[in-house]
């Protein structure tokens, strides 16, 4: 399969270079008709960002987060992957299970799933109906499949996962299943969701590789999320494996590791959706130094304007 482009340029634009993984556009260099030399990447394509400069690609550490942004669709998926991760953390949180019922801990997680999966639809939406021009996306559409976007791969593979834990939270609010009905109906969605954010996970980080992938960026916002969200879904996994239940003992492989690999790989998650706020803080300050700079008019006009 051959490479495609993602963008589709506006005239009197110049591509100058690409970069590339297996048949997916991550990353082009092209020239606009001032002059500048300007990147575009699948990351930002994929939240309806535009382009940023060439020279200055990172964004900065000191960036601050957007508390507030209701029209941004991007400031609604931070929002609400961070109350889902926090549901997630107090409901794994050490020690609860000795003060609150498992009927009350179950209703948290799976309150958390379902702002879980509200993040993940919108991600998706960003990822069908983007432009990447910079403008906020219109909702066109609600379900699309575009197989040659590797954002629209991580974006469908999450919301996938957050489906399967929609379900393992809400099998988990019922009770009296045999050790077989355990396995099936809560162990097996957990399991299958934890894959499917691994997976998501590896896109993303790919989505974002450099042009020399095995360097240390960790003043780049978009690697720091990319790569702690990779280690919240390492956590979760195994959280998910050491929940399966025995059937000779009807007891967990491993309880201990089950809850804490949640509430870590929560945390982790919780982290990962604060710098989308951040990132989303960078971007339309890049968005404004990538734009042409206003013409002006020559000094002769100016003074001649000024006497009439």
């Amino acid at each position: 399969m051959h490479a495609t482009s993602t963008w589709q340029l506006p005239d009197g634009w110049v591509r100058l270079s690409s970069q590339r993984w297996g048949p997916f556009v991550i990353r082009e260099l092209v020239r606009r008709p001032d002059g500048q030399v300007v990147e575009l990447t699948a990351r930002r394509h994929r939240k309806g960002r535009g382009p940023a400069p060439a020279a200055d690609t990172a964004i900065p550490a000191r960036a601050h987060a957007v508390v507030w942004a209701p029209h941004d669709i991007g400031w609604w998926v931070g929002a609400l992957f961070i109350v889902g991760s926090a549901c997630f953390a107090i409901g794994s949180a050490p020690m609860l299970s000795s003060v609150a019922s498992p009927k009350l801990i179950s209703s948290v997680y799976f309150i958390g799933s379902l702002f879980f999966t509200s993040a993940s639809y919108l991600q998706y939406l960003q990822a069908i109906n983007a432009r990447g021009t910079g403008d906020q996306p219109a909702i066109r559409r609600w379900f699309a499949i575009m197989p040659q976007s590797l954002g629209w791969w991580a974006a469908a593979v999450q919301l996938a996962g957050t489906v399967f834990f929609n379900a393992t939270t809400f099998a988990a609010l019922h009770t009296g299943f045999t050790v077989h009905q355990e396995n099936l109906r809560v162990w097996s969605p957990d399991f299958f969701g934890s894959i499917c954010f691994l997976v998501a996970s590896w896109f993303a980080i790919e989505e974002i590789r450099g042009p020399d992938s095995r360097r240390w960026r960790w003043h780049e916002v978009p690697w720091r999320i990319v790569w702690i969200n990779m280690i919240g879904s390492i956590f979760f996994m195994a959280s998910a494996i050491a929940a399966f239940v025995r059937p000779a003992t009807n007891e967990l492989l491993s309880a201990s590791i089950a809850n804490g690999g949640t509430f870590l790989g929560a945390l982790c998650f919780l982290w990962g959706a604060w710098l989308l706020l951040v990132e989303l803080g960078s971007a339309t300050r890049y968005e404004a130094s990538a734009r042409p700079a206003p013409s002006q008019p020559d000094a002769p006009q100016q003074a001649r304007d000024v006497t009439r």
